[in-house]
């Protein structure tokens, strides 16, 4: 008899990571973090204030001592009851006893004082594909020696020899015998040329059959002739066309496509040819040519701009204001950029560099269509690729991207267009566009290459924030490697006992002392208590002793009760939502002070809620909120250091806290999951918390977030 094929719950499947001496070890499939107590790979364990069994989830549990916990409870809660009226007096009398006890638990709060938080202790250990600095390996220069760019012979495959061009390489000159295609760059430079801008699908259609072949060289030539005898008409000898100035092999197109920004830099004016229309103002057409990716950059790094509808239309001159009113469906979101390229209103670099960015990434291409996620895109693998004359990059909308920067990078058609970005990034190192997209919180984190950042749920733009670490690389799966990262370790497993100083005083000194000596008095009494002749001595202390039997607990009650001036750093994670005061009660016992030692945060997260009186502060209504989310994933984090408390929601309890940059007056923390078999962080969610708690936090190793 044959069973079924059953495949192991998650849990029980097994999988191999290394560990912090790069030694193998194998462990069950599930969420795992690194001790930073022992240094070891273990299953995490989450308290959660509603646990599901049989699952990774337990108890909420502390280490606060028990004895003056107890005898802070028996003051802070009066008997309301019959029942507790009754009962009260017994709890009082087993609280005194067990203060005899007093010296086996101690005073809480009193262990020993670190001013850091529970270091991260991991590195990134792999290989990079692409790397900042050039003395370290590349997978990617590694693949591209291997298999270099096609190009013609004897031309140098540099960056600036492929990315950048004064001229263009080809140019349709009008000579003495008519019409030719000049590749003398002693030639070209004497012309003035005017660059065509076009849809394809505008102009002519592709043809898959003899007949629809036939057909589209027709439009071709057509197009062509069209061209040349506006050029004539314009006052001008020269052009710059892509179906005759780009070379026809692969070899030419690798120093052709990629130089494009450059050559309609170099042009007189750009001209626009738009396919006829029934509509009076051709809006149709505008439209169709404005959502292409490459029509983007031949517009805004034009000199000037001209049009004409169909191929006898006139020509007709067109502002920038004006052509974005008509061809571009985001116009308002494009704005600033069009007054910056207009010289109306400048934008500083980084918000410049931005704007155009979203503007591209909007568009659809050949490579890839219209709001495209950039996950699609299968990472790269070593084999060499086969190159052919329709090759589509990934990367395109990078490669169109790139013409406004000054520093550009090889395109390659082995990259992901995230790889790509952060190679740009890289070179474009003033910008750090990469690094400040880490400390964004999307409204959809990519679950691969989670760096990735279009958009940011505080409402922040790339330039407000501030980065503090450093981009060293990019991995082969799209992860970004980082350095400089301060980083903690969130604990999950329960409230660890934690030290704290309260306010100094004499009378919470003496209160606190007192009971400690309340078995020292009950054995000096016993001794003297056999000797007839000082049976009185013995009375007298158990007569003291009985005293402090009695008041031990309302003095170790008040002993404790001072206020928090200082806590050790700790990062704490519950999952569900709990309120300050059961959060204080776990790390610092119970207090007969009604002063809150926990507070919540008034910006820190997206459940946050601030005051609007005269004291910025968090509102206590975003804990009702909080408990109002129908969703599991609801997460509370208490940071000791600031004495705050957070409430976030994440797809995974985050493990380690990274501090990226600031913005807005506060630190921006990435809160990431491990992955240890991919040796990757994973971004959960990102906090704004005090910037001054990244002081007590251990700078890490190298760290990839992906």
């Amino acid at each position: 008899m044959l069973l079924p094929f059953a495949s192991p719950r998650p849990e029980e499947r097994r999988t191999t990571c290394r560990d912090l001496s790069l030694e193998w070890q194998s462990h069950k499939d599930n969420q795992r973090f690194l001790d930073p107590e022992t240094g070891i790979c273990t299953r995490l364990r989450i308290q959660a204030t509603h646990p599901v069994p049989n699952t990774n989830q337990v108890k909420i549990t502390d280490a606060v001592r028990r004895v003056p916990k107890l005898t802070v409870l028996l003051f802070r809660a009066p008997p309301s009851t019959i029942g507790q009226v009754l009962l009260w007096p017994l709890k009082f009398i087993l609280c005194s006893i067990v203060l005899l006890f007093w010296p086996l638990d101690g005073l809480p709060g009193g262990e020993s004082y670190t001013d850091a938080y529970p270091a991260y202790l991991m590195s990134y250990w792999g290989q990079l594909w692409a790397a900042r600095s050039h003395r370290e390996y590349s997978v990617f220069d590694n693949l591209v020696q291997k298999s270099p760019m096609p190009t013609p012979a004897n031309f140098p495959i540099t960056v600036k020899g492929v990315t950048h061009a004064l001229h263009p390489r080809r140019l349709a000159i009008h000579g003495e015998s008519g019409w030719y295609l000049c590749e003398d760059p002693d030639v070209i430079i004497n012309y003035r040329y005017v660059a065509i801008s076009y849809r394809q699908s505008d102009v002519f259609q592709r043809g898959f059959d003899d007949e629809g072949k036939k057909k589209e060289e027709e439009q071709r030539k057509q197009f062509i002739e069209s061209v040349r005898s506006t050029t004539l008409q314009c006052g001008l000898q020269a052009y710059w066309l892509d179906l005759e100035c780009l070379g026809e092999t692969i070899e030419e197109k690798n120093i052709d496509l990629y130089r494009m920004a450059d050559v309609y830099r170099g042009a007189i004016f750009t001209l626009i040819t738009l396919r006829k229309s029934d509509d009076q103002h051709s809006i149709e057409s505008w439209k169709s040519w404005g959502g292409r990716v490459w029509t983007f950059p031949e517009a805004f790094l034009s000199r000037e701009l001209r049009y004409r509808v169909g191929l006898d239309g006139p020509v007709t001159p067109i502002t920038l204001h004006e052509l974005a009113n008509k061809a571009y469906e985001y116009y308002s979101e494009e704005t600033a950029i069009v007054n910056a390229y207009g010289g109306k209103d400048r934008l500083d670099r980084l918000e410049h560099l931005t704007r155009l960015k979203a503007a591209i990434w909007r568009r659809g291409s050949a490579a890839l269509p219209k709001a495209l996620d950039l996950e699609k895109q299968p990472p790269p693998n070593e084999q060499q690729p086969q190159h052919t004359a329709n090759v589509s990059y990934p990367a395109e909308r990078v490669y169109a991207l790139m013409g406004f920067f000054e520093h550009r990078i090889m395109p390659n058609v082995l990259e992901t267009e995230l790889q790509a970005l952060a190679r740009l990034s890289m070179v474009n190192d003033s910008d750090r566009i990469a690094e400040r997209m880490v400390s964004m919180l999307p409204q959809e984190i990519q679950p691969h290459a989670c760096w990735y950042a279009d958009d940011d749920q505080y409402g922040s733009q790339l330039w407000d924030i501030e980065p503090v670490v450093n981009v060293a690389g990019v991995t082969e799966s799209g992860a970004l490697v980082l350095d400089g990262c301060r980083a903690a370790t969130i604990r999950w497993e329960n409230f660890p006992e934690i030290s704290f100083q309260t306010t100094e005083s004499i009378r919470r000194t003496v209160a606190g002392k007192i009971p400690v000596t309340l078995p020292g008095w009950v054995l000096y009494a016993a001794t003297w208590m056999p000797i007839t002749s000082t049976v009185s001595v013995g009375t007298a202390f158990f007569a003291c002793a009985a005293f402090l039997l009695i008041a031990g607990p309302f003095l170790t009650a008040y002993s404790i009760s001072g206020r928090i001036l200082a806590t050790q750093p700790w990062l704490i994670g519950v999952k569900g939502v709990m309120s300050p005061e059961e959060a204080a009660d776990r790390i610092y016992g119970a207090s007969l002070s009604k002063r809150q030692r926990l507070f919540f945060t008034p910006s820190g997260s997206l459940l946050a809620k601030p005051a609007e009186d005269d004291i910025r502060r968090g509102l206590e209504s975003q804990y009702d909120e909080a408990l109002k989310q129908t969703r599991n994933d609801v997460y509370t984090l208490i940071d000791t250091r600031s004495g705050s408390i957070f409430y976030f929601t994440a797809k995974r309890p985050p493990t380690v806290c990274l501090f990226t940059g600031r913005e807005g007056g506060l630190g921006r923390f990435v809160l990431c999951s491990e992955n240890c078999v991919a040796n990757e962080l994973h971004k959960e969610t990102v906090l704004r918390m005090p910037s001054y708690i990244h002081d007590a936090m251990s700078v890490c190793d190298w760290v990839a977030i992906g």
